[in-house]
């Protein structure tokens, strides 16, 4: 039996790189390069780290797919996902903010007055009632809802990303497990052991429910790169025809893995513009963050996520920059 080929590092010693922490990626320096053991041998070797700027307490040993080569491409992507998180921040800092009550103030020259309170509105102008008040107090002091998202699905988006908008590629389409079917997986393992209530079970049932709506009416608005946008069009006019195979189907018996992750990583926005109290957002922050974690396991991602993205041809990207 002839001996397996010998699979060489993507990275070597004191190469410059970008390295995953967390939600964002920074610079670092290959210092070590190490082969896994044998046992452990999937992604083949290990990097030690040192991140540009950080003391070497940081030093840290990774995985492969946590590691970018050092280019424009993916240092613009690094860019977006700093400014992303910096958005974020901004915002929960300005909804923790208190809300200060306007007083009244009279300025000798002022153009603009503020009207007294006790002062009725003009004629025909609608007076805000007391629950819309009390509605946009509690929007605005909500609490951001974060999801963890494993390394190794960051890994795929970022892949994701980069074969769309960068390759001009696209997810063959239908996917072989659409996101629809994904869930009904999730939910089967989640629910296969007697670990779990009647009632948790139902919970998570309405949890798999709901997404496979947000899935269907976010896709098509929030879930798509503009390169994807002739792709979706084309489907849409197939659901909506009266035969064929995708013939009054969902888009979530459609698209797949790849959208779903996306769908993910908007849930805190998407939920942010909901009513849902307190207990009900740690329920459904709980279950995702399960998923995920059930998500980048193996067989999971082999299995749900493509490895090989298709050229959609020259026609299809000519058509693509007509209509922008």
């Amino acid at each position: 039996m002839a001996p397996a080929p010998v699979v060489e590092a993507q990275f070597k010693k004191d190469e410059k790189a970008l390295c995953f922490h967390h939600e964002l990626m920074y610079e670092a320096k290959i210092i070590e390069v190490s082969s896994k053991e044998e046992a452990e041998k999937k992604n083949g070797y290990q990097y030690k780290v040192h991140y540009k700027g950080w003391k070497n307490t940081w030093d840290d040993w990774v995985e492969e797919d946590r590691l970018r080569k050092l280019t424009p491409e993916n240092r613009e992507l690094a860019n977006s996902l700093r400014h992303a998180v910096l958005e974020q921040q901004r915002a929960q800092r300005a909804q923790a903010a208190p809300v200060k009550k306007k007083t009244q103030t009279s300025t000798r020259g002022s153009e603009e007055r503020q009207t007294p309170v006790q002062a009725a509105p003009p004629r025909g102008q609608k007076r805000m009632r007391d629950q819309d008040l009390e509605k946009e107090e509690a929007f605005t002091t909500r609490r951001a809802v974060r999801i963890l998202m494993p390394d190794r699905l960051k890994s795929i988006l970022v892949d994701d990303w980069e074969n769309v908008t960068k390759q001009l590629q696209l997810v063959s389409l239908p996917a072989k497990y659409p996101a629809s079917v994904i869930l009904d997986e999730y939910f089967a393992h989640a629910t296969g052991s007697s670990m779990r209530t009647n009632a948790e079970v139902d919970i998570l049932q309405e949890v798999i429910h709901g997404l496979k709506e947000y899935f269907n009416k976010a896709l098509g608005r929030l879930l798509l790169y503009r390169f994807e946008r002739e792709q979706f069009f084309d489907i849409y006019s197939s659901i909506t025809q009266p035969t064929g195979d995708l013939a009054g189907k969902a888009v979530a018996d459609i698209y797949g893995g790849e959208h779903l992750l996306r769908l993910f990583v908007s849930m805190p926005e998407l939920i942010a513009q909901t009513n849902m109290d307190v207990q009900a957002i740690n329920r459904l922050r709980q279950e995702l963050g399960a998923m995920t974690h059930w998500l980048q396991k193996e067989p999971q991602v082999t299995n749900f996520f493509q490895s090989v993205y298709e050229s959609p041809g020259s026609a299809y990207i000519e058509k693509v920059k007509t209509s922008t």
